[in-house]
């Protein structure tokens, strides 16, 4: 599954109106630029990757080197699917913060728009997607940012971004559905190009990635657990929390918190409710997070001897950062670096390349080919 991580610095920035209305414009003419040369699934495959994405949004204007990079191109991306519409190719759901958790209906509101058959598949997509970074992979980021770009056809990608507030780091995840084979099973088996831009860890804690191959049996016994009569689960909870018993010292290094006793009851019987057949599905019930997933890693441990994968995502061979921070170039940056946003130059870029858009969809393909000819000489 090509699933692929960037990490960046927190940025607490906003993109100013006038450079946000520009980014729109410019991010819907390459959209439809690739579009139209490559076709609609290119351009989830390129924002799927890493590199490609952080060249993009330092074409379109904003900081390179910090996390609002992710949140603002995303945002422009959103806004161009307003301006263009169906002309865009594609479709964009979700954003930051609460507007993340807006997806699903979104999903579902295109899907009907479109008549776009498998919309179910689509908002599980977003949803599973969502909560393996969430919760089943605990690397002490909290994601706060989700979209989900998809198009008529089916197909899908997934940018989202959490952030650690411990570290001042935000770290990126991109996700492309055409090589989805298990949602839960060693989704970062590529990661071999994964982009990263700092060498931060994530601090003291203590990962728990439960979509490591090494996490099979702890998956198979985590749903079982939810699966027997949750009594006997409760039972082990109680047990396990009122040392000293269990654990020496009181907080066990696996666990960053107590456990909510009344909110892991009130989850536990709700999931055993719905006889969860696999961890993905129990993944995607209803009030199953980070503190559930990992009570649930610990008890399965300690009951069925099954380890519970305590790695971090691996991060890969890393990359030149001056072969994106060029693109800066194109048009400056919002903050000045590497000189401050050149209006004229943006104007008239967003100008000739919409406009070659256009006359190409018209059958009039010289300027296209014009441009073509520019970018190879």
């Amino acid at each position: 599954m090509k699933r692929r991580i960037a990490e960046l610095p927190l940025h607490g920035g906003k993109a100013p109106p006038w450079l946000f209305k520009r980014m729109a414009r410019l991010a819907g003419a390459v959209t439809m630029a690739i579009v139209d040369e490559h076709g609609p699934e290119t351009m989830l495959e390129r924002l799927s990757d890493p590199w490609w994405f952080q060249a993009f949004g330092c074409v379109l204007g904003f900081d390179w080197h910090s996390s609002g990079l992710t949140t603002v191109t995303c945002g422009a991306l959103k806004e161009a699917a307003k301006l263009f519409g169906d002309d865009l190719g594609i479709l964009v759901a979700g954003g930051k913060g609460g507007t993340s958790r807006r997806a699903p209906d979104e999903i579902a509101a295109a899907s009907d728009r479109h008549g776009i058959t498998g919309g179910e598949r689509l908002i599980h997509a977003s949803r599973i997607s969502a909560k393996v970074d969430s919760s089943a992979v605990q690397d002490g980021y909290q994601v706060y940012h989700h979209s989900f770009i998809f198009t008529p056809s089916g197909a899908w990608c997934v940018v989202q971004q959490g952030m650690n507030t411990d570290n001042g780091q935000a770290r990126r995840y991109h996700w492309l559905g055409e090589t989805v084979d298990d949602f839960v099973c060693e989704p970062h088996a590529a990661l071999h190009d994964a982009a990263v831009s700092s060498d931060t860890q994530a601090g003291d804690h203590t990962p728990l990635n439960m979509v490591a191959q090494d996490a099979e049996a702890s998956r198979r016994a985590s749903t079982a657990l939810v699966r027997d009569e949750p009594q006997l689960l409760l039972d082990a909870v109680d047990h396990a929390t009122q040392g000293p018993t269990l654990f020496a010292p009181r907080h066990h290094w696996i666990l960053p918190t107590d456990v909510n006793g009344a909110r892991l009851r009130k989850i536990v019987r709700t999931a055993h409710e719905a006889h969860p057949k696999d961890f993905e599905t129990l993944l995607g019930t209803a009030g199953v997070g980070p503190a559930t997933v990992r009570s649930l890693a610990l008890l399965a441990e300690v009951i069925y001897d099954a380890p519970a994968c305590r790695q971090d995502l691996p991060m890969g061979r890393r990359r030149d950062v001056r072969r994106w921070t060029d693109y800066s170039y194109a048009h400056g940056g919002k903050d000045g670096t590497p000189f401050p946003v050149d209006r004229a130059t943006y104007d008239q870029n967003v100008a000739v390349l919409t406009d070659a858009v256009r006359q190409a969809r018209l059958g009039l393909t010289e300027k296209r080919d014009a441009l073509k000819r520019l970018a190879v000489s």
